[in-house]
């Protein structure tokens, strides 16, 4: 990997909103070298790089220096796929912003989210470690916070105070943020940050559904797990694959499927997962037990659909594993853990 990636979703997203107010989407692809793909691949990646380039031209052909503000205040749900749909299952503010927190390197490889509360108040921190980004993507992030909230709860959620690692924009664009927020921001901060009472954090989102929140959260543990960090060794790129495709298609979760993602041979694969003193089948049956242990720890997952869930045909080949990799069974771990 050159350098920090996104998903391509957030290029979709920025295209879509320059075309909205305007801006001819394939002068803003050409300019960028960025590519709309309408069988878009969820796990796509673009660089860093790119996404800042697009949130640059897209502001300077749409004329509105305050383009990643406005491109936030109108939320459309699902954009970033199942990020998006951890953060609206959520119970409360609070917790949708602590799934942000938690999930977000799903969508981003060096971006980091912080909630802080103290005194009263909840301080979401938003910083990517030193690496530079585009100014309209840090005023985008704050601003989808407070827009995103008051859509899930159905009531304007009102900044604290807003603060931006950026330095100050033009005056006209801090008036608009004035307006936006209800404060006027501080710029030059260590980190991009916005801060609520905690009154807001503990409204209800609205139509919150707590069984399809623990489908979702699942489904979003698992593309966490896949995720690979910037570094990584092949080894933990194929566990988080093999997480993956048990959580989306257990059929996925064979040595072809996964050679075929990371875009070698079968034979390649084995061989350097070899130099790594593993093998492919050590892998799987490792991370089918991590994965075993954690769904027993829900309660409204039959032990059968645990089976399922980690590819095997049969429950009682399920029963033979763990008791090999546990020295128990099942039912007396999850009784254990309750």
């Amino acid at each position: 990997m050159s350098g920090p990636e996104v998903a391509a979703a957030i290029g979709r997203m920025i295209v879509h909103a320059a075309e909205r107010v305007g801006v001819d989407p394939e002068q803003l692809q050409s300019r960028c070298g960025f590519r709309l793909d309408p069988d878009e691949d969820p796990d796509r990646r673009i660089g860093l790089h790119v996404e800042s380039a697009l949130w640059e031209c897209a502001a300077a052909l749409a004329g509105d220096d305050a383009f990643g503000v406005h491109t936030a205040l109108n939320p459309i749900p699902g954009t970033f796929d199942v990020l998006d749909y951890a953060i609206r299952t959520a119970p409360t503010l609070r917790a949708s912003i602590q799934r942000f927190a938690r999930y977000n390197r799903i969508v981003h490889d060096v971006a980091v989210v912080r909630l802080f509360e103290r005194d009263g108040q909840g301080r979401i921190e938003h910083s990517l470690g030193g690496v530079v980004q585009s100014r309209h993507a840090a005023e985008y992030t704050l601003t989808s916070i407070v827009a995103v909230g008051a859509q899930l709860c159905g009531v304007p959620i009102q900044a604290l105070s807003v603060e931006f690692h950026h330095a100050s924009p033009d005056a006209a664009v801090v008036d608009e943020h004035t307006r936006v927020f209800g404060v006027t921001p501080t710029y030059g901060a260590d980190v991009n940050a916005v801060v609520l009472d905690a009154g807001a954090l503990d409204r209800e989102v609205l139509g919150a559904d707590a069984t399809l929140s623990r489908i979702i959260e699942r489904h979003a543990d698992a593309l966490l797990a896949a995720r690979p960090e910037l570094g990584e060794s092949l080894a933990r790129r194929v566990r988080r694959l093999l997480a993956t495709s048990l959580a989306e298609d257990a059929a996925q979760a064979r040595l072809g499927a996964v050679a075929a993602r990371l875009r070698m041979s079968e034979r390649s694969l084995q061989r350097r997962l070899s130099a790594e003193g593993l093998s492919f089948d050590a892998l799987l049956e490792d991370v089918r037990r991590e994965l075993a242990l954690q769904y027993l720890q829900d309660r409204d997952v039959a032990i059968a659909e645990v089976a399922f869930l980690l590819g095997y045909s049969e429950p009682s080949a399920f029963h033979r594993a763990f008791k090999r990799w546990t020295g128990s069974t099942p039912a007396q771990v999850r009784a254990r853990a309750a």
